[in-house]
């Protein structure tokens, strides 16, 4: 049987030289560079005898794919699915270069760290090692490292999906995010398994105005001042709350006070209930049960002395099961008012929300919990929905279980996951590394093997 501790060494190795080839992705065409990603992992998994095949959307966006044949074509099939970009980071914010992959008592420091090279390279590692000990499942076991997931998968994996379906078809995915825990009050940890995650309905609202001189204001019809009270009420927005199983699910393993989990079970306290957490719970809270609307980025204007006659605002909108297209546009027109006819609306993302089947009987989710044992004896997963987007939205939607799962050492909870995920000072303990090489290692043994 293989221990964490003989993952933890290759794992930070790799790790740290995928953050070192800095593949950031700030949502342009020709960003992310996941090339030199790609070449990493090639020659990584070819030392193992592994053939490697590249898919290339466009130049300088491509993504690999390996695979361990099964030897029974019926047989159920694994794919491990690791994203090889990162989003964009402001140097200063940070105590230590964000691209340097240094490792600063026992943690591993960067971009990347956390989302998500920590699996990435854990999962290659685990297929390396399977390549090297023979291993010849029932099933196929693929490994996939995929670009351009911090942008929605355009030259990644939809574009893939759509076009190249059978070199990564898998009726079982595993990905981020997953695998943060707590203890109970009887001393049970409770690992958490995302099995879905909200839909993405990113818009830009198109305000338009009348040019004029700047130095005359008095009853223009600017559009950045209607773009202000446009972004004011969309911050200012309530939407009802959405109370389904799955939160639930969280709430039961929380083992909160009655009255707080019974605000935080109603669609008619809520929103009176999250006012009483910390920010950061809140935070939390709030986008696991609402749909969400966040003016994010700004564009327009084109002097200090002309009153802009257009402005674009465009808005991160991460929707709850069951929102249609329609009901986004129904939010926007209860939000905005009569402001909703000054607008001209244009999609620039739209995915549903998706979730996979949980529960005991189901292979994944069965094998995902037998295998928390090993690091955590005793242990329950627990059910829960990834409030941004992934790539497992593209297995989901032909069919495919795939849920966000990993496995963590105890120090890093959600609260320290929260604050590092796309933040300042990104990074991973060692121990956490060996311990998902060591899962993910299990989970393919046991459940193609």
């Amino acid at each position: 049987m293989a221990t964490a501790e003989e993952f933890t060494g290759p794992t930070t190795e790799l790790l740290q030289a995928l953050i070192r080839n800095e593949c950031v992705n700030d949502g342009t065409p020709d960003s992310g560079n996941e090339s030199r990603n790609a070449d990493l992992l090639q020659q990584y998994l070819e030392g193992a005898g592994l053939d490697v095949e590249r898919i290339t959307p466009r130049p300088g966006r491509d993504s690999i794919v390996a695979r361990i044949g099964g030897s029974d074509p019926d047989a159920p099939s694994l794919c491990l699915m690791g994203h090889t970009d990162v989003v964009p980071v402001n140097a200063d914010g940070w105590d230590h270069d964000p691209f340097a992959g240094e490792i600063i008592d026992g943690e591993v420091w960067g971009r990347g760290a956390l989302d998500m090279f920590n699996l990435t390279s854990s999962m290659a590692v685990v297929m390396r090692r399977l390549a090297n000990e023979g291993f010849r499942p029932k099933g196929d076991l693929v490994y996939f490292g995929v670009g351009d997931e911090e942008a929605g998968g355009v030259y990644g994996a939809e574009w893939i999906a759509e076009h190249r379906w059978e070199a990564i078809e898998a009726d079982y995915v595993l990905t981020e995010l997953g695998g943060w825990s707590s203890v109970g009050s009887d001393g049970t940890r409770r690992v958490t398994v995302n099995v879905g995650e909200k839909g993405l309905a990113w818009r830009r609202l198109r305000v338009a105005g009348t040019p004029g001189h700047g130095s005359m204001p008095f009853g223009s019809d600017n559009a950045l001042v209607k773009a202000a009270e446009i972004v004011r009420r969309l911050a200012a927005y309530h939407p009802a709350a959405h109370i389904d199983d799955i939160w639930e699910a969280q709430l039961d393993a929380l083992e909160l006070p009655p009255e707080l989990d019974a605000g935080l079970r109603s669609p008619e306290r809520i929103w009176e209930t999250l006012q009483t957490l910390p920010t950061p719970v809140a935070r939390l809270c709030h986008a696991q049960t609402h749909t969400t609307f966040s003016p994010n980025v700004c564009h327009g204007g084109q002097k200090t002395n002309t009153i802009p006659d257009v402005i674009d605002i465009d808005v991160d909108i991460r929707t709850v099961p069951g929102t249609t297209r329609d009901d986004v546009e129904a939010h926007l027109r209860e939000a905005l008012g009569e402001l909703y006819d000054a607008v001209e609306v244009s999609v620039l993302q739209q995915a549903d929300s998706t979730a996979s089947t949980r529960g005991a009987g189901n292979p994944l989710w069965d094998t995902v919990a037998t295998h928390t044992q090993v690091a955590y004896p005793g242990a329950t997963i627990v059910p829960g929905l990834i409030v941004g987007g992934t790539d497992a939205r593209f297995y989901r939607e032909r069919g495919a279980t795939a849920y966000g799962a990993g496995l963590f050492s105890p120090s890093m909870d959600f609260a320290t996951f929260g604050t590092r995920f796309h933040g300042n000072n990104e990074r991973i303990d060692v121990d956490s590394l060996g311990l998902a090489g060591n899962f993910f290692y299990g989970i393919a043994r046991d459940l193609v093997g």
